[in-house]
């Protein structure tokens, strides 16, 4: 029976209780002595923390744990350091008085460990004291410092600045003091989910490489499809005959729900290993990642700046982007790709562009799912026998039905969800037509302009043009005169051309619209 680390965040746990693990070490060592320090950003869930267990095992000189494993055969001394291990994960920071009083408290059982009396009054003096003693009283063996999740504190108040000010001015000398104590340190590694620019540890830190995004680490984290397959077949197996699939075919649905993160510019990526080893071990297809929290504050960015949903596919965005963020007021692009909703897709080279999209469909459907109550009330008190009826309309070919659908489904929006503005009702039907699964682009570039909607079926292909406090003759006018059905008059598909104008008294789509079927020349 395949034993799943399902949760399991201690290496030597994982080792002595004969559970599956995916050797990693090779990337260990190979990280732990090209840098005197790192830094690696990673989204939840991704077995950061299990990185960090392993390195902590692998540097106290375990190594009986690694027995069998790559890195058995390229450590040949296994020299004993001392590691300070500091895990901010499971700290409370509502308050700047929480975050320095967590900070005092992992200090004081440092203290207790290395048996450091009469500690100093600020916290940077105090964790200087503790990476000395922890020095000396391993007869001058140098120390290895790992942080786990350390940007958990200002995640807590990502939407206030001023509380992010108040907290950084908290943390910079702390972070500040393994630069002090350089010369008694061995390595240092450092992760989280996002990379703070203003924080300055990475500035004042020259030994701290950021890795995050270099293709030799990519696959540090999370498990590939060789993987995968190399150390799950006997669970994938198991799996296709519950289904009556055959293993390419379960090899092909568990990529598709769970695979497609890539960290590099590299073209292989990755599972997110919470969700493959979940769906392995129960033998279903949920969405095991996505259930375990989304952050409002994601949501509430996207909002503020009145976001185009359709642009989070195919976004482009620059290394700098990536890699560090400095205020979700100023764009919510990067923290939503290091939270894991986003993930590079491709690299272009004469750009030096990445292109961003969701990773798999958990993250596409979960966040689409997630999105649309918070734009609309549809999705809390609608019924899946009136979404069914919508989607078979749009799949019949029925234009006139599905807005008359459509129309009594938007009646039931909260008031107070409905912003005065085109763009929300764009991002709104962007949202519900992508979550029945059709083919849906917002505003694709033609020779002439941008159409607001395409939806796309098997069988039909429908147009639609938006305006919001003007006329549907405008927005079918408008149609005709840029020529929005030139892109596909060669399609075999019947095309419907839609001008659909929003009515700001009712806030729902105005009856008076104008459907026409596209005459092909």
């Amino acid at each position: 029976m395949t034993l799943y680390p399902l949760g399991i965040q201690s290496f030597p746990d994982l080792i002595r209780d004969g559970y599956v693990y995916v050797d990693k070490t090779a990337l260990i060592y190979q990280l732990t002595h090209t840098f005197r320090g790192c830094f690696l950003s990673r989204p939840r869930r991704f077995g950061k923390s299990l990185l960090q267990s392993t390195i902590e095992a692998y540097f106290q000189g375990e190594k009986d744990l690694f027995k069998g494993l790559a890195i058995e055969n390229l450590e040949t001394e296994w020299p004993q350091h001392p590691v300070i291990h500091i895990d901010l994960n499971n700290g409370t920071y509502t308050s700047k008085e929480e975050l320095t009083e967590s900070l005092i408290e992992v200090l004081e059982d440092l203290e207790d460990t290395y048996q450091v009396s009469n500690p100093k009054k600020t916290l940077g003096g105090r964790f200087n004291d503790v990476i000395k003693k922890a020095y000396a009283s391993a007869n001058k063996q140098r120390v290895v410092i790992l942080i786990d999740e350390y940007d958990k504190p200002l995640l807590e108040v990502i939407q206030d600045e001023e509380a992010q000010n108040e907290y950084r001015k908290v943390l910079k000398p702390f972070y500040g003091t393994l630069k002090k104590a350089e010369r008694y340190i061995r390595f240092i590694f450092i992760t989280g989910v996002t990379k703070f620019a203003k924080l300055s540890v990475f500035s004042d830190l020259n030994q701290l490489k950021d890795v995050s995004l270099l293709p030799e680490y990519a696959t540090i984290c999370g498990i590939t499809t060789q993987e995968m397959l190399s150390n799950f077949y006997s669970g994938i197996e198991e799996f296709a005959a519950k289904k009556s699939y055959s293993i390419e075919k379960m090899v092909t649905e568990l990529e598709r729900k769970y695979d497609g993160y890539h960290f590099s510019k590299t073209k292989e990526g990755v599972f997110n290993p919470f969700s493959l080893l979940n769906a392995l071990n129960d033998k279903e297809m949920s969405d095991y990642w996505f259930q375990t929290g989304t952050p409002n504050f994601l949501v509430e960015a996207l909002q503020e700046h009145h976001w185009d949903l359709s642009t989070l596919s195919g976004y482009k965005a620059d290394a700098d982007l990536l890699t560090s963020i400095e205020s979700m007021h100023s764009n919510p692009i990067p923290v939503i790709y290091q939270s894991g909703y986003l993930s590079i897709k491709r690299y272009e080279e004469k750009s030096e562009t990445y292109i961003l999209d969701f990773p798999n469909e958990e993250v596409e459907r979960g966040f689409l799912r997630y999105l649309l109550p918070r734009y609309t009330d549809i999705g809390n008190s609608t019924s899946k026998d009136e979404i069914d009826k919508f989607v078979e309309e749009v799949r019949r070919g029925e234009p006139v039905r599905f807005l008359l659908h459509l129309q009594a489904l938007l009646g039931g929006w909260n008031y107070d969800l409905i912003l005065d503005r085109e763009a929300h009702y764009q991002n709104v039907l962007f949202v519900i037509f992508s979550l029945m699964k059709f083919q849906v682009k917002a505003e694709p570039r033609i020779s002439n302009g941008r159409i607001d909607l395409v939806v796309e079926t098997d069988k039909f292909v429908y147009i639609m043009e938006f305006k919001y406090k003007g006329t549907a003759q405008e927005a079918i006018d408008q149609i005709h005169n840029k020529g929005y059905a030139i892109p596909y008059q060669c399609d075999e598909r019947t095309i419907y051309l839609m001008g659909i104008n929003f009515d700001s008294s009712t806030r729902n789509i105005d009856p008076n619209w104008i459907i026409e079927e596209f005459q092909k020349p």
